[in-house]
């Protein structure tokens, strides 16, 4: 829904007084600013067009515009980009250095003397990451500090959902870098796919910087693939509107589905055996 008219009830009064009430209501997404211009243009030019025939003469005022800006009233970027930011800094630390640091072990060969103990592959690549995902909790906390303290940014959810959001986001983004590290084996290659593949998506394509609904068909249909897609939108939501659970029960699905994704396709790319 793009836009939709309201009626009020005494809307035959309004119209008999001709007075300074407002006849009816458009309300119209401004999160699609295009549509939305194209929304009030058109009822505008509707308005008019029936104000003139009952008048005989087209009045200058038939729409009166008044933006109104919901969780965010003061349009202060920082609100916008601050959550978003958290993203970011987790992608950092769960893909790219995951990635880096995994493959560097692959390259000194201890990854080969590990998966030499009785151990399970998945034990292997669970002992692996909890250190990194313990780090990335705490870069959550630490951010979240910063933006709720040092940049105004208010937290109106709660931050047992923060944290919940948080460590399911590491789900997708330590399994991308651990099957980055699994397949390149190489410090340099597993840096450069994990800027290309994990950070730059995150940067660009996740709602942070740029509106995913203006974007193109083509590429609004890749971000659904990119983890940084739900847990941004689910940041700006628990940062500027509260715990809305109908918004984070489908990320949270989505992002946990990427990550038994890539933690499969992780687990069958690292076999106990020298090849």
């Amino acid at each position: 829904m793009r836009g939709f008219v309201v009626i009020p009830q005494d809307f035959e009064q309004r119209l008999a007084d001709r007075g300074t009430r407002p006849l009816v209501q458009i309300i119209a997404d401004g999160s699609q600013p295009n549509t939305a211009n194209y929304v009030t243009n058109y009822a505008q030019g509707v308005v008019q067009t029936w104000r003139g025939g009952l008048d005989g003469e087209t009045p200058r005022a038939a729409v009166t515009m008044e933006p109104r800006y919901w969780f965010n009233a003061e349009l202060e970027s920082r609100r916008a980009l601050v959550p978003g930011a958290i993203a970011i800094v987790m992608t950092i630390i769960g893909t790219m250095l995951t990635a880096l640091v995994v493959a560097r072990e692959w390259e000194r060969g201890t990854m080969e003397a590990v998966l030499s103990t009785p151990a399970s592959v998945a034990e292997i690549l669970i002992g692996k990451l909890l250190p990194y995902f313990a780090l990335g909790m705490l870069a959550t906390l630490g951010a979240t500090a910063l933006a709720v303290f040092v940049f105004g940014v208010p937290l109106r959810g709660s931050l047992a959902a923060l944290l919940l959001l948080s460590a399911t986001f590491m789900v997708p983004a330590l399994g991308q870098g651990l099957l980055i590290s699994s397949v390149t084996r190489n410090q340099f290659l597993a840096a450069q796919i994990a800027l290309f593949s994990g950070f730059l998506p995150a940067f660009m394509l996740s709602g942070f910087l740029y509106e995913i609904d203006a974007m193109p068909a083509p590429i609004r249909a890749i971000t659904w693939a990119i983890p940084a897609r739900y847990f941004v939108s689910s940041l700006k939501t628990v940062f500027l509107a509260g715990d809305i659970w109908a918004v984070f029960v489908p990320n949270l699905l989505a992002m946990g589905a990427i990550g038994v994704l890539f933690f499969l396709l992780a687990k069958r790319a690292t076999r106990k055996n020298l090849e």
